[in-house]
């Protein structure tokens, strides 16, 4: 099979098309062709040796896919050969075969297409556990989404949609905040050019955002903590910005404030319950529409390495999705 393999730790340019052995599945897993693989901004983090996730070299990075289930290991008893699937591989989904946890595949909502499939586990079960059982958020709340035209912005925009909540978007262009317009956002900021921290204020009266998703960290979260409401919360998603940031405790004790952080591949191991009712939810709403996935870019697999790069460089509008190379 061929597959995107890193041989060092650095950035997507150390990633090279090789043809390598088939993976073989062991207890509990799964072996699925592949369609399509979501690329995520952790990818970038795992080729540097940053994530908490740390494969042994040489590796293929890719942790979100679509495929056909084509082989199983021992004790998988809840999926048959020739079965669609879509979920969470941890690392080696940019190949054309590739390893999965049977108990982390998603059933698929009738009609979603590879594309979406492949678009849909991470970023909408981020957003969703995110938003709906760690911030508890309820009808009529204020949410502001940082990065709101991006991945798992995006989601976040429309699920919070879907909860009832007002939704206030930032992103860095005219052109980002028109996509999370499209997708339910009812305020917009444009980071490039405005206080955020202000005209969150301004939006809601001085009080602050009841629920800010913050995927950007770095200065977005430091306008956070003060544009955040009493016994507001903040969660903690990622830090596409750059620079982890550090938290005055005073601030939170002042304002009462709960910043939490989300972890979402830890429930499939440690919580799975909680991933199959969130995934539930999100299945009937795509079935009736209420969500609306958007893939906003495709790259083959050999174009791996531009695809994680346009992710890093926060250029993305929605997904990326990389497509399997389809050689002899």
């Amino acid at each position: 099979m061929w597959a995107m393999i890193a041989r060092e730790q650095g950035g997507p340019e150390v990633l090279r098309l090789e043809e390598v052995p088939a993976p073989v599945p062991g207890p509990g897993q799964i072996m699925v062709a592949v369609c399509a693989c979501g690329v995520n901004f952790a990818d970038s983090l795992i080729l540097r040796g940053s994530y908490q996730v740390k494969p042994p070299l040489p590796f293929s990075p890719g942790a979100e896919i679509c495929g056909v289930v084509e082989a199983l290991g021992p004790g998988v008893e809840t999926l048959r050969i020739g079965d669609r699937v879509a979920g969470t591989c941890g690392y080696g989904g940019y190949a054309q075969k590739a390893l999965m946890p049977a108990h982390a595949v998603i059933p698929l909502p009738g009609g979603m297409d590879d594309l979406v499939a492949a678009a849909f586990p991470i970023v909408y079960g981020t957003s969703h556990i995110a938003l709906r059982h760690r911030a508890r958020l309820k009808p009529g709340e204020t949410l502001a989404v940082h990065g709101a035209a991006g991945g798992v912005g995006l989601t976040a925009v429309e699920i919070g949609k879907a909860l009832g909540a007002r939704v206030i978007a930032t992103a860095s262009s005219p052109e980002k905040l028109a996509v999370a317009r499209e997708h339910g956002a009812d305020e917009l900021i444009d980071s490039s050019c405005e206080d955020v921290r202000e005209r969150i204020k301004a939006l809601t009266g001085g009080q602050g955002a009841d629920v800010i998703y913050d995927p950007v960290g770095g200065d977005m979260f430091d306008a956070s903590l003060r544009a955040i409401a009493f016994e507001g919360r903040i969660l903690v998603i990622g830090f596409a910005g750059g620079r982890i940031p550090q938290i005055p405790a005073n601030i939170l004790m002042v304002k009462n404030v709960d910043v939490i952080g989300v972890n979402w591949g830890a429930y499939l191991e440690k919580s799975p319950d909680v991933t199959r009712d969130s995934f539930s939810e999100l299945a009937g709403w795509y079935v009736e529409g209420g969500i609306r996935p958007y893939v906003s870019d495709v790259f083959p697999l050999e174009k791996t390495p531009d695809a994680i790069r346009h992710v890093m460089e926060r250029r993305a509008r929605g997904k990326v999705v990389v497509t399997m190379t389809d050689r002899a």
